[in-house]
């Protein structure tokens, strides 16, 4: 891989640039909770070649909003549920509001 490859990860949300051990201590929490979290299938780590659990930026804000619920007396299951139902909510008024548009110009060329 050539250097410049490798400095365009850098800015990469979804590149899994951070071992357990750091993301834990980025967020403030344990290991544990991220075992917990993934256990939960809130988020899926990626594998290093050596079996070891890495993250992404991306994952390591959904696992940040995971403990600011946890954090506020949310079980850890229903932080998690929330979340993904969040997530499910966000993507389904982005598609709605692409079938407006959609509607909008179809309308608009009648």
């Amino acid at each position: 891989m050539a250097a410049e490859d490798s400095y365009d990860r850098l800015d990469d949300d979804d590149y899994p640039a951070y071992s357990m051990g750091r993301a834990a201590e980025m967020l403030g929490t344990t290991q544990g909770f991220l075992r917990a979290i993934g256990e939960a299938r809130l988020i899926t780590p990626l594998r290093s070649a050596g079996g070891h659990r890495r993250y992404s930026r991306y994952q390591l804000r959904i696992a940040a909003r995971a403990r600011e619920l946890v954090d506020r007396g949310t079980p850890i299951d229903a932080a998690c549920r929330i979340i993904i139902l969040e997530d499910q909510l966000e993507e389904a008024q982005r598609i709605n509001a692409e079938f407006r548009r959609a509607a909008s110009r179809h309308t608009a060329s009648i």
